[in-house]
């Protein structure tokens, strides 16, 4: 026996669209940053495969907040290209140490989030910083694991587990939901 939901109605359809935008607007821009190019073609072309891929590879829908404020996603941005900087010097440091004898931990963090979005660019932001890198995530508990360089002592992992925290919140401001944004607020606050 099968459910049958009955038809869907215009509105359902353009609310799937809507929530589907975002995934097609970063495959076109992939696609023309994989040409180089800005052209008519690259763009045209772009969308078609966007579109193709969305419709021939089974992918959930992408689920968003509704929520983007400009001003941290700017913050987030800024303290992300100074945490690349920093983390770029402190990796080279290490690597022309000689006999550097750092020791290096496996850290467990705690996010507040419970948003599957928010998780992963926390993930990825924390994992192209220079030094430390996601090793795995448990999405149920919202804990991230990571490998982090030069953790030797509890205040060097203490600051990790800080760098991480601090970064999942400046995407909470940024694009979290208001249920993230509550619960950051009711938890911890750090800037």
């Amino acid at each position: 026996m099968t459910d049958f939901e009955g038809p869907t109605t215009r509105r359902e359809i353009r609310w799937r669209i809507w929530q589907q935008l975002p995934l097609l607007l970063v495959l076109v821009v992939l696609w023309m940053l994989m040409w180089g190019s800005l052209t008519p073609l690259t763009i045209i072309t772009g969308i078609v495969v966007a579109v193709l891929v969305t419709r021939a590879f089974y992918l959930p829908p992408v689920e968003l907040s509704g929520r983007f404020n400009v001003l941290w996603f700017v913050v987030f941005l800024a303290r992300f290209g100074v945490a690349l900087v920093v983390g770029s010097f402190q990796v080279a440091f290490l690597a022309f140490t000689p006999k550097a004898t750092e020791q290096n931990s496996i850290v467990a963090v705690q996010l507040v989030t419970r948003s599957d979005f928010v998780m992963t660019l926390t993930a990825i932001a924390i994992s192209l910083i220079p030094g430390s890198i996601v090793i795995e995530v448990d999405r149920a508990e919202g804990i991230l694991y990571l490998h982090a360089l030069g953790a030797d002592d509890e205040d060097a992992i203490d600051r990790v587990r800080h760098e991480v925290q601090t970064t999942e919140q400046r995407l909470v401001r940024a694009i979290g939901s208001t249920d993230d944004m509550q619960r950051m607020n009711e938890g911890r606050i750090v800037s």
